[in-house]
């Protein structure tokens, strides 16, 4: 992997925000790029087919911001993503939620971070976790500084870097052809191709980003979550601990569903073999078989 370095005292950063349904929400996502700090970004927002109002709100935001908007029927978000890239112009690019907000100096942050290490292809934060309505629900593990590489995602040695704060150096995007449109969670798959490739992940301590928690965040389909981290874990089925780490995954993801999605819980269960069972594998058991006395938390 060749290393690059830009000479660009100020170089251009492309925020791209790929809007669905998220009318009550997509103004304080746009408003908050308009008001960051550092002073060279380009704006490119898609909705991607939303049933709402959200392009409306867009629309009437765009009159007032002159940003790039672009309206679609529905692409899913990789290949949204991978278009908007195309059309973009920055060194860097921070793929933004539609349901979340930035904090007025995280791009400036992470550009001088960035910008002495080159090694680095992708830069996170943290996050603050509010509700629908903003209010922050006070329920955030402690920040933390870590450099992440692929060993340390795909067997889950450390924590992983928020969705809601990647910056990407357009150089590790480009190197390995983008996010993948055959895999609708597009943040666990492109930061294990590009730690793969060679670069890190840095997350720093400083809060970069709210991230808005209410009913139809992705991390709530039981059923969406595992097909696609499954189907994310096999683009890699050649690494040695390959059916260990799926097999941790689903029993992560039994113990979770054991209550709430028994069907889904008796799928994952028929996957594991005897060997692979753990801790997990017996509450979520207890829980599967004796609901109403199983009250342990995950």
């Amino acid at each position: 992997m060749e290393i690059l370095v830009s000479n660009d005292p100020c170089p251009k950063v492309s925020v791209i925000i790929a809007s669905y349904n998220h009318e009550p929400y997509i103004e304080a996502s746009i408003r908050s790029v308009i008001a960051q700090t550092y002073p060279n970004v380009e704006l490119l927002v898609v909705d991607d087919g939303s049933a709402d109002d959200s392009v409306a709100v867009i629309e009437r935001l765009q009159k007032e911001f002159g940003f790039d908007f672009k309206v679609q029927t529905n692409q899913g978000l990789s290949r949204t993503l991978n278009a908007a890239i195309a059309r973009s112009t920055g060194e860097y690019v921070a793929p933004f939620g539609s349901d979340d907000v930035m904090l007025p100096g995280r791009l400036a942050t992470q550009v001088e971070y960035m910008r002495d290490k080159p090694e680095v292809g992708i830069c996170a934060g943290s996050v603050t976790s509010i509700g629908p309505d903003g209010t922050p629900l006070g329920n955030d593990k402690p920040p933390s500084w870590r450099r992440l590489d692929f060993e340390d995602i795909f067997l889950n040695r450390k924590p992983g870097s928020p969705a809601a704060t990647l910056l990407f150096r357009r150089e590790a995007l480009e190197a390995v052809g983008g996010f993948d449109p055959e895999v609708r969670l597009e943040d666990l798959i492109i930061e294990l191709k590009i730690t793969r490739a060679g670069w890190f992940i840095d997350v720093l301590e400083e809060v970069m980003a709210l991230y808005r928690v209410h009913a139809t965040n992705t991390y709530k389909n039981y059923p969406f979550m595992v097909d696609n981290v499954l189907r994310t874990f096999s683009r890699f089925s050649d690494h040695p601990a390959y059916e260990q780490v799926c097999n941790n995954y689903r029993n992560s993801m039994f113990l979770k569903c054991a209550r709430r999605d028994k069907a889904l819980a008796r799928q994952l269960l028929s996957q594991l073999p005897l060997s692979a069972w753990d801790g997990k594998t017996l509450r979520g058991l207890y829980r599967l078989l004796l609901p109403s006395l199983g009250r342990d938390r995950a």
